[in-house]
């Protein structure tokens, strides 16, 4: 069974171009690791306003990428995505879960 996810990250202000170039250009070993755990469907929006992203995802049950804090490819892709968004100290976005209030099958 799927699940639909959706939390919302912050961009610094000046790096939307950055961000957009390094997701084109995202790892086939981070793609593939999402997809091994369940991931099918992963977009990222940008509300150029206030530099929120708001990212969405479709997964099995009990995956998400948010999971995945102790794997090696996703804490370097953190620490190459640091100098662009806001992290934690661990270089991990600040992300905040949202809450489904509306879906249209």
């Amino acid at each position: 069974m799927k699940r639909r996810l959706a939390f919302k990250m912050k961009l610094k202000n000046g790096k939307k171009e950055e961000y957009i170039k390094r997701h084109n250009a995202i790892w086939l070993e981070l793609k593939q690791l999402l997809k091994q755990v369940g991931v099918s469907e992963y977009s990222i929006f940008l509300d150029e306003e206030t530099s929120t992203l708001f990212a969405f995802q479709k997964v099995e049950l009990g995956a998400s990428s948010q999971d995945l804090k102790e794997n090696l490819i996703v804490k370097k892709w953190w620490d190459f995505m640091a100098d662009i968004m806001e992290v934690n100290q661990d270089n991990s976005p600040v992300s905040k879960p949202l809450k489904e209030v509306f879906y249209l099958d």
